[in-house]
């Protein structure tokens, strides 16, 4: 690890200002659970890093007129323990439940595992799902987009040198949908996904047929994905496993996974298939009885 200054900001002005000031050579830091993990292994060799851990506009989860405002700072644990994410987006807490270690989980935080844009991560799916905005804080002031528009390639967010990511909106009229969020790896814990994906599901009020299915998946390609094709397919069809069985396939073919030591794509293709039908079951099943 090369020779770098250290500068902590307190509040949001004050630390894109910094990384202005530093650009390109300075990078901020708060749980530093990937960003020390790379300056050690020689990836990156910023010359500042800017300590936004006690900035203050991007603490929190609260409730909130446009929705459930989680700031970038909470960290994993957190969001997998608040009583509001686990009431109204319960597979954003499960999401957040998956990631790494304990002590990552402890120190890792929700915008640091976002604009990392690694393909794998584990928090996209369920906002992209929820339909959640993204709230970024620049030199020029705030923007709001959706968090589609965040994830731009591998390790690239479209964050400019000089701006953060405040917090994470799930919109109001999302808020308790039923969803759900699933996994595969190679082992049961520390893993990084094969695969990983999210449904948030609507039904006809008998629970005959779907009136609205959002699908999202991850690490099978360079970003994570809505699965838009699937989700048309399923609009208006009839609850039936012949139904899950063609929106996998759909799904699979919506991806564009890769060869690598971990997986195989065609591998990767069948995970998609299946996750996509247990991710649409267990929404399903978690649908309040009628």
């Amino acid at each position: 690890m090369k020779h770098f200054e250290y500068f902590s900001a307190h509040s949001a002005e004050e630390a894109v200002a910094l990384l202005q000031k530093y650009s390109p050579d300075a990078l901020p830091i708060a749980g530093g659970t990937e960003l020390l993990v790379r300056m050690k292994q020689n990836l990156i060799h910023p010359k500042v890093l800017v300590d936004i851990t006690h900035v203050p506009e991007f603490q929190g989860i609260a409730l909130t007129e446009e929705g459930l405002r989680i700031g970038s700072l909470v960290t994993h644990a957190e969001v997998a323990a608040s009583p509001l994410v686990r009431q109204f987006a319960p597979a954003v807490a499960a999401a957040s439940g998956s990631v790494g270690a304990v002590q990552t989980r402890n120190l890792g935080t929700l915008g640091g595992n976002l604009v990392s844009c690694v393909p794998s991560i584990d928090s996209a799916p369920a906002l992209l799902v929820l339909e959640a905005q993204a709230v970024v804080f620049g030199v020029n002031g705030r923007r709001q987009f959706p968090l589609t528009e965040l994830f731009v390639g591998p390790r690239c967010s479209s964050l400019t040198p000089a701006e953060l990511l405040e917090a994470v909106i799930i919109p109001r009229h999302n808020l308790g949908k039923p969803t759900c969020f699933s996994k595969f790896g190679r082992r049961k814990a520390l893993t990084i996904a094969l695969v990983n994906a999210a449904a948030c599901v609507e039904t006809n009020p008998e629970r005959a047929h779907f009136s609205q299915v959002r699908l999202a998946l991850g690490a099978v390609a360079p970003t994570p994905i809505r699965a838009y094709t699937a989700e048309a397919y399923l609009a208006g069809k009839p609850i039936a496993q012949e139904v899950l069985l063609e929106a996998g396939r759909l799904a699979a073919e919506d991806a564009k996974p890769i060869d690598d030591f971990r997986a195989s794509a065609e591998y990767r293709r069948h995970l998609i298939g299946v996750l996509t039908r247990r991710v649409i079951e267990g929404a399903l099943a978690g649908m309040p009885k009628v």
